[in-house]
């Protein structure tokens, strides 16, 4: 494992590289993608520990699959009805973590007599894929990683905590007039330091009030809804089946990510279970995420062609597939962990969910109450 020091300072000769470049200033998402997935060295292609329950283990944060089996469970039964509904027997998940939830799935889905012929992993990460790998061993060539995008998809689509960790732009109103940040070298030449330039983007609804704003827009995130949409239909065209898609984040509608008292926008690191607002100390040590702008996606997957299952909190989701009658039957130390998943003062609320189809005719059960959609 290569020592953080180390690891660090190669990180940023990689930035700074990338900063010459561009001319001396570097837009923040190019700096994220740096930071996150550079070959070696980015948070998630270096060989730190990310994903694990106690800041013992040397991991950084734990994702809702980590933190109880109970939630893969749960999402298993929406996974089998959606399978069902389309008549697909593949399931595509982006962004596989550890490999906890690809096996909560499987293993579920196994249980429940529903046949999926493959789990397609697509991730960025080779030192997660193999932890991937290892772990979800048992299951053989039933479990297929891919590293590039079929031009047709037919199945049904699964993200946990993946639209947070694509790079956004930085959008920062300063005296009234709309400027972009970007990462420069610091004075002292050996750190980073921001920088605003004047630009012709904008948030797609202007913040009230004439304070001085930082926010995001998410032009990858949106791409990539409307590139699974492509090829989602790419499959329907092809006489396939299509399929459907279910992501789960924490994030707002539109007129909640802009809102006025939002003035400081969303981006966060994590690193050692702690947050904090820096991205450019420490790169490549610490996660970099922004909360989701779910009307954005919703939109990017409706103009590409796909219908919107659903939107609601990721308790009620939960809820909704039975998670509570599941907890019932847990030992209490599994349903101390499980309800972390649904108090609304942890992820129960500030997750959401959204879902999408190919074709509409069905009532995802993950949404069958308290359906949010209306609020994109």
């Amino acid at each position: 494992m290569t020592e953080p020091t180390s690891l660090t300072t190669a990180m940023l000769e990689r930035v700074h590289k990338a900063i010459l470049a561009a001319q001396g200033w570097l837009p923040f998402d190019q700096f994220m993608a740096l930071a996150l997935y550079e070959p070696g060295l980015g948070y998630y292609a270096n060989q730190q520990p990310k994903f694990g329950t106690m800041p013992q283990s040397g991991s950084d944060f734990v994702t809702a699959p980590e933190l109880s089996p109970l939630f893969g469970a749960a999402l298993a039964k929406q996974v089998a009805q959606a399978l069902n509904a389309t008549g697909t027997d593949e399931i595509w998940e982006f962004g596989a973590g550890s490999g906890a939830l690809a096996h909560q799935l499987l293993s579920e889905l196994h249980q429940m007599g529903c046949p999926v012929k493959r789990y397609n992993i697509m991730d960025l990460s080779s030192t997660l894929k193999a932890r991937q790998q290892q772990r979800l061993a048992e299951f053989g060539p039933q479990v297929n990683w891919l590293k590039e995008w079929p031009e047709a998809m037919a199945g049904v689509v699964v993200g946990n905590e993946v639209l947070d960790a694509m790079p956004v732009k930085l959008l920062h109103r300063k005296m009234g007039q709309w400027h972009e940040r970007g990462v420069v070298r610091a004075e002292n030449a050996e750190g980073l330091d921001w920088e605003d330039r004047l630009t012709g983007l904008r948030p797609p609804m202007a913040p009230e009030g004439d304070h001085d704003y930082l926010t995001e827009i998410q032009p990858q995130a949106e791409a990539f809804v409307t590139s699974l949409a492509e090829r989602l239909l790419a499959s329907v065209k092809a006489g396939g089946k299509g399929g459907a898609a279910f992501f789960l984040d924490y994030g707002f509608p539109e007129v909640e990510f802009f809102h006025p008292e939002r003035h400081m926008g969303t981006v966060m690191c994590h690193q050692a279970h702690k947050a904090d607002p820096n991205p450019l100390v420490a790169v490549g040590l610490k996660d970099i995420t922004a909360h989701v702008n779910f009307t954005g996606v919703a939109l990017a997957g409706q103009n590409a062609g796909l219908q919107v299952l659903g939107y609601t909190s990721q308790a009620r989701f939960l809820l909704n597939l039975d998670v509570a009658e599941r907890m019932a039957q847990a030992s209490l130390s599994d349903r101390v962990h499980a309800l972390k998943l649904l108090n609304e003062h942890e992820m129960g609320e500030l997750f959401k969910v959204v879902g999408f189809a190919t074709h509409v005719g069905w009532q995802a059960l993950g949404f069958a109450v308290g359906d949010r959609s209306h609020r994109l």
